[in-house]
């Protein structure tokens, strides 16, 4: 979901031993499809005795006290029209949680409900909660369940994409019944930050989605005609005398693995074991400040990164991150230019990290240090000193919907140093439009060397609307430009784009028709041009989250101070059209540089061909089969230079991914991936590394709640590598990959505790 959300006076009611054990709260709430775009969608809470329970509302008599929220509109396919199936929604609280129960009538045959791992609930239906416990309009947690009440929660930020790395421990049970399902959530206030004060406000909303007819419906209305997303939430009021109250938690850790890799460095098989204790550890002062500490923190990752093409690329290919520690209330370091990739920082021996939301300010600070600053984790190959690493981040709200921060951070390396400052803002202008600006300096210094300074300065004009959507971003960035802990491919240069996207929404099967306008231009400092790209779109979706589009690319690049001209035509299509299959083709046909040439050969222009095909299955609800089949290629044109003749492949990448999932219960899971890759290349045309590879990774998983789970992993990977013998042995490249060159096993397990 993408997100950019007159007070009565009531008397607080007094709790009862006896009486209707439910008491819901009291929903003021205008008929009109729009009136969520003003204030005035109230909810007013009041307590419970006894938390809801879900079998109350699995009956034909649902619960009768209290008031209902019925007034579900979509968002999309139509914005303001009324939900299409019934839903209904019961908000509670007690002193612990706060509760919200679903009862989502529908077809049973149609409802989409598989049993996953927590978080991989996208091509279900489901139903979500959100709640901006500030009530600052920028900043809200989601909680959101599918049928059968597997988990999915994140922050949704102005601004900032959706961060579903967010986790926290909540409850969640599903029922799928003769006529639809119910849903409960339990979410507990220790689990959430909110200001300290006796009476509590917070932005709400209420979703319901369903996948079939790409349906998004929400309480209050939360409409496309404006910007933004929070803003448009409704109030939950009168939440009284509530808090997280004593809130520590450490999370104890224990990892074994055991290991035998090939040492391409220094030819030869190598064994290596690694056995690490560590704890983090968590506390909430006052309400609203976390202070996180980590002392030889829980950093493996036991999800395996998405498969890419990074062959030819010109620039670094990003990654995300997939590590516990960075990936929570990593909004907080979120900047328009990414001036924290944490990614950066490979081995960090201890850390802390303090986040806070006072008033209208939101302060981050995190610091550690890294014990393998040039290296991969593990690889034990160089004896570097550990990297100095601070971030400090500050953003003060102004207005109803704008806010200003400032970054600055700082990492230390054997008498070098990288130190950046920047300013950022976030104007809304209007209702639909949206100023973003960031200016950055930089300053570098290599150890023993005279230090650099840099410049660098980002803006960005924002139309966000339900029938046009525009966009105009400039970046300048000077040649010295340098964030060591940042992701910024390209320095020295000045980009403009501008983006523009005309949609209409007729009604029927067609959800969504238009064209998408792109006009993307590079220079260097001096004015001269360095990429051009002119692009044209058409996109149909359709019912069933099914999508055609057709695009046609004019480009202009200059590499090694030569001018080439580009040109690509690609179709893609995707649909979730059945409830037990989800698929996406693509192919891209045109003309790209070859930019790794061997020796001697200067870059040219090829043929170039990308397709990327991906099938999810899902035969059973618990069973869960990924496909994905990336393929790249270059052929010379015909007549042209280098080759002169015939088309002549210059080289193929072929990347398969096969990948099983079988959920036992909601808690036990297992995931199986075999990753094959193959290279092929014509070694008077390239110098890329002809390579064939393949790996077997094996995870069983007992997930408890974040923070308490058990990992049990098997990994081995085969290429075309040989060792040859001598004195000292040298590698060499076989016809097969047939060679073990990384087997690992390793145990994980962790335990939270809460006081």
């Amino acid at each position: 979901m993408e997100g950019d959300v007159l007070r009565p006076e009531i008397p607080r009611s007094p709790r009862k031993a006896a009486g209707p054990p439910l008491l819901f709260v009291t929903l003021l709430l205008a008929s009109e499809p729009l009136r969520a775009q003003t204030p005035g969608a109230n909810l007013v809470a009041q307590r419970v005795d006894q938390p809801p329970r879900l079998e109350d509302f699995l009956a034909s008599n649902l619960p009768a006290s209290g008031v209902r929220v019925t007034d579900f509109r979509q968002r999309e396919p139509g914005d303001g029209v009324p939900v299409s199936v019934p839903t209904t929604a019961y908000v509670s609280y007690d002193d612990a949680n706060l509760y919200v129960v679903f009862v989502c009538r529908d077809d049973p045959a149609k409802i989409r409900a598989g049993l996953t791992k927590r978080e991989e609930i996208s091509v279900d239906d489901a139903v979500a909660v959100y709640l901006d416990t500030f009530h600052d309009r920028k900043r809200a947690y989601l909680f959101q369940t599918n049928p059968l009440g597997v988990q999915l929660d994140g922050i949704v930020t102005e601004g900032q994409d959706d961060d579903y790395s967010f986790d926290a421990v909540w409850q969640s049970e599903g029922r799928l019944t003769a006529d639809g399902y119910v849903v409960r959530f339990a979410i507990p206030f220790r689990s959430l930050r909110f200001a300290k004060a006796p009476v509590q406000s917070w932005g709400i909303a209420l979703a319901r989605f369903v996948r079939r007819s790409n349906e998004e419906a929400y309480w209050p209305l939360v409409t496309k005609r404006l910007a933004g997303f929070v803003p448009q939430f409704g109030v939950l009021e009168q939440l009284r005398d509530i808090s997280p109250g004593r809130n520590v938690q450490a999370i104890p850790y224990g990892a074994f693995t055991g290991a035998r890799f090939l040492d391409t460095e220094v030819p030869a098989f190598r064994h290596a074991s690694d056995r690490r204790l560590g704890l983090d550890l968590k506390t909430v002062v006052r309400d609203a400040v976390t202070l996180d500490g980590t002392v030889n923190p829980d950093f493996s990752q036991v999800e395996s990164d998405e498969p890419q093409v990074t062959i030819n690329e010109r620039f670094e290919v990003f990654f995300p991150e997939k590590r516990p520690f960075f990936i929570e209330n990593a909004g907080y370091f979120q900047t328009p230019v990414n001036l924290f990739f944490s990614r950066r920082i490979t081995d960090p021996g201890a850390g802390a990290r303090v986040t806070t939301k006072a008033g209208r300010w939101a302060l981050g600070a995190i610091g550690m240090n890294d014990r393998a600053p040039e290296e991969f984790v593990g690889s034990g190959l160089t004896h570097e000193p550990d990297a100095g690493i601070g971030v400090v981040r500050a953003q003060r709200e102004i207005g109803r919907e704008s806010a200003v921060g400032l970054l600055v951070s700082d990492r230390q390396l054997a008498g070098g140093a990288n130190r950046v400052a920047s300013a950022d803002a976030r104007l809304a202008l209007s209702k639909t439009w949206i100023l973003t600006s960031q200016a950055i300096a930089t300053y570098a210094r290599d150890s023993g060397a005279p230090g650099a300074s840099g410049l660098g300065l980002y803006t960005q004009l924002l139309r966000d609307g339900r029938n046009l959507d525009y966009s105009a971003q400039y970046l300048d960035l000077s040649p010295s430009f340098e964030a060591q802990l940042g992701y910024v491919p390209r320095v020295g240069v000045r980009e403009m784009v501008h983006e523009l996207q005309l949609v209409r929404r007729p009604h029927g099967p067609i959800v969504k028709i238009g064209p998408t306008f792109t006009a993307d231009f590079t220079w260097d400092r001096s004015g001269g041009l360095l990429d051009r790209s002119l692009k044209a779109s058409w996109e149909v979706k359709l019912v069933g989250e099914t999508k055609l589009e057709v695009s046609h690319e004019r480009a202009f690049e200059l590499f090694k101070d030569l001018p080439f001209d580009l040109y690509q035509t690609k179709l893609s299509l995707e649909s979730e059209w059945l409830k037990w299959l989800a698929w996406s083709v693509s192919y891209k046909q045109g003309t790209d540089v070859n930019h790794k040439p061997p020796s001697g050969v200067a870059p040219f222009v090829a043929g170039s061909g990308k397709g990327e095909l991906t099938f999810t299955f899902r035969p059973t609800p618990r069973l869960r089969l990924d496909h994905t089949y990336l393929y790249s290629r270059l052929t010379t044109l015909p007549g042209a230079a280098p080759a002169g003749g015939p088309p002549v492949r210059v080289f193929t990448d072929r990347i398969v991914r096969e990948k099983l999932n079988y959920q036992f219960s909601r808690a036990l899971s297992l995931r199986a991936i075999v990753d094959y890759a193959a290279v092929d290349r014509d070694s008077t045309l390239s110098r890329v590394t002809p390579e064939q590879r393949w790996t077997m990774d094996v995870l069983f998983t007992y997930l408890v709640n974040p923070g308490t789970a058990l990992y049990v992993g098997y990994r081995d990977g085969y290429e075309n590598l040989a060792l040859q013998p001598g004195s000292p042995p040298t590698l060499y490249r076989t016809d097969e990959p047939t060679i073990s060159v990384g087997r690992q096993v390793f145990l994980k397990m962790s335990y939270l505790l809460r006081f």
